[in-house]
């Protein structure tokens, strides 16, 4: 008689290179809309305009949030994002990513 062994759960990795872009092209609108409201001159290519000093308040950030839910698979609670905001989409990037990823381990089980 054969003994079969119980399945392992399928356990995914944190999706980590679908959330930077998901959130570098969220907080780029961010940032070019408050570039142009505050008069800041907005850098030509992408890798300077993430680390860019333009200022993103708390508010613009965490409508940002919304855009993550289909990558994640789960709502983002707005407590993760930094109260007064970020210095640059790169700051946000240091800040938001290792705590998604967080949220990630204990929702689904799982580390990259």
């Amino acid at each position: 008689m054969a003994t079969i062994a119980p399945t392992k759960p399928v356990t995914v990795a944190f999706p980590k290179d679908d959330v930077i872009a998901t959130l570098v092209a969220e907080l780029i609108e961010v940032a070019k809309a408050e570039a142009q409201v505050r008069g800041i001159p907005l850098p030509p290519d992408k890798p300077k305009i993430i680390k860019a000093p333009i200022p993103m308040d708390s508010l613009s950030v965490v409508d940002t949030l919304c855009a993550l839910e289909p990558v994640v698979g789960f709502e983002l609670r707005e407590s993760i994002v930094r109260t007064g905001g970020y210095s640059s989409i790169e700051a946000a990037l240091e800040h938001l990513v290792p705590k998604i990823e967080r949220v990630w381990i204990h929702k689904k089980g799982s580390k990259p």
